[in-house]
């Protein structure tokens, strides 16, 4: 009797299951919280150089801004230069302006020496604001979100490698004590470098929850149900992503802002009292008599009648002596033989889809990617999501109202995806979906190419929060309270 024999005759897929799905929803949730989180973390309002104040007599804010800023060829005052001496003006006096006469020649323009002023209608403060990561340092906002995957990819191939070693239950409460910690610390900073830190070992913490979670789920689940137990997993991500938006539009802090998305960890990390250790990973490591306990107390919660004569532990027992590995696996394995390293390189490439039973090696006569090492590697699929759900633009919404529309779509979305599998089977539905997406971005691109972008266009969400925000962006005039319009650009 191998382990699906053995999870069949407890109940594959009822109470026990559900409850364990509900119990490991909240990581779901958590992961888009922060994964997509520099939507408003790092976020660059419209902004221009500190300016010393108007004198009392001079009433046209306008004009006094011309004075001090040189225009960009779009026409829009200039968000990282302003004029070495401030341009006089006809009918004003501004201090220690230039003649008329050296108007004539280009006025010479220097960086934002006294620092900026920013446009808060939107967002009351982001590590933008907070360290002027605009102009000259805006590659150092750019930064934060990679050192943040970079974190989640060495924690995923971390994460994978212990969970094995030392159990999935055990390395999640690790996930998510990390989490809570590191996440307080980067609310705590109190500089770039500190902040950087914390947010790449706060990734490297995430990465658990993508490669424990999934895993704890399905190897409870009999292979009937692990479609539709994966689908309503990945709903849990999509609620997230749509929480995410009304977070955001609800704390304009950032540091509060990144309190809000952490704090739910303390009551995840009470729930892992209810989770249950994977019985097949207890198997492989021997642990009959826990294994045993944990069957048990599925069968009672699934109605099975299963009592200490129908399972007793030596069957447990026999069940374990064909679970258990000669040897631990490695990611070396994914490229031992031709046929592993073609599906390895293939799921690198777009997503890795877990093996019906993972674990296995050379069991049941099927070569399969052993457990905990194939989940790390997706390149394909999430460069293009996180792509695209960090920087959306031309929707003309604003920022909380493309985040909720981006996550509302995913609802429909995936209950395609279901029945597609269900159907059309897995490689035909991962084949579509990829080949739509190049389509639909490529066709994007072409009708995009030759579309002009008028000046004073509506403030896009990626124009909101883009890292690489610069003085050449046509929007800063829109409904900017710090840099008032003028009635040539209004007309």
């Amino acid at each position: 009797m191998g382990f699906e024999e053995l999870l069949e005759q407890v109940g594959g897929f009822g109470p026990f299951q559900l409850r364990n799905v509900a119990l490991l929803a909240l990581p779901r949730v958590l992961l888009p919280l922060h994964f997509l989180l520099p939507i408003f973390l790092a976020a660059v309002p419209a902004h221009r150089c500190a300016l010393p104040g108007a004198p009392a007599n001079f009433s046209h804010q306008d004009a006094w801004l011309e004075a001090y800023l040189p225009r960009e060829p779009d026409g829009t005052l200039s968000s990282c230069l302003r004029f070495a001496y401030p341009q006089a003006l006809l009918n004003t006096t501004l201090g220690e302006g230039q003649s008329h006469g050296e108007l004539e020649d280009e006025p010479a323009t220097v960086p934002c020496s006294q620092g900026w002023e920013y446009d808060r209608s939107e967002f009351s403060s982001t590590i933008a604001t907070e360290w002027d990561l605009v102009c000259e340092q805006k590659g150092l906002n750019k930064a934060v979100s990679t050192f943040f995957f970079t974190g989640v990819l060495v924690g995923a191939v971390a994460f994978g490698y212990l969970s094995d070693r030392f159990g999935r239950r055990r390395l999640l409460l690790v996930a998510y004590v990390s989490t809570l910690v590191l996440s307080l610390a980067s609310a705590a900073s109190v500089s770039y470098v500190m902040f950087a830190i914390t947010r790449t070992l706060t990734g490297s913490a995430l990465a658990g929850f993508t490669i424990i979670v999934m895993p704890l789920e399905l190897e409870w689940l009999d292979v009937e149900h692990r479609t539709v137990a994966g689908v309503l997993s990945s709903t849990f991500w999509t609620g997230g992503v749509m929480l995410l938006a009304l977070v955001g539009y609800l704390i304009r802090d950032w540091r509060w802002l990144l309190l809000a998305v952490t704090l739910p960890c303390a009551p995840g990390i009470l729930s892992l009292w209810w989770v249950p250790e994977s019985a097949r990973w207890l198997l492989t490591q021997g642990r009959v008599e826990e294994a045993h306990r944990y069957l048990l107390h599925c069968a009672r919660l699934n109605g099975r009648p299963v009592g200490e004569d129908s399972l007793s532990q030596e069957a447990v027992s026999k069940v374990a002596a064909g679970e258990r590995v000669v040897r631990r696996p490695s990611y070396l394995d994914l490229f031992r033989t031709r046929q592993l390293r073609h599906i390895s390189l293939c799921c690198m490439v777009v997503w890795p889809s877990l093996p019906e039973k993972r674990g296995q090696t050379k069991r049941d006569g099927k070569e399969g990617p052993p457990s905990g090492t194939a989940t790390p590697f997706r390149f394909g699929v999430n460069f293009s999501y996180y792509g695209l759900s960090l920087d959306v633009s031309g929707l003309g919404l604003n920022t909380y109202q493309t985040q909720l529309l981006f996550g509302v779509v995913e609802l429909p979305s995936k209950l395609l995806v279901y029945l597609s599998v269900r159907h059309a089977g897995r490689r035909l539905t991962q084949a579509g979906t990829l080949l739509g997406t190049a389509l639909a971005l490529g066709t994007r691109l072409l009708m995009s190419s030759g579309e002009p972008r008028p000046i004073g266009s509506a403030h896009s969400r990626s124009r909101a929060r883009n890292p690489t925000h610069s003085p050449r962006r046509p929007h800063l005039l829109a409904k900017n309270p710090l840099l008032p319009q003028l009635p040539a650009l209004t007309q």
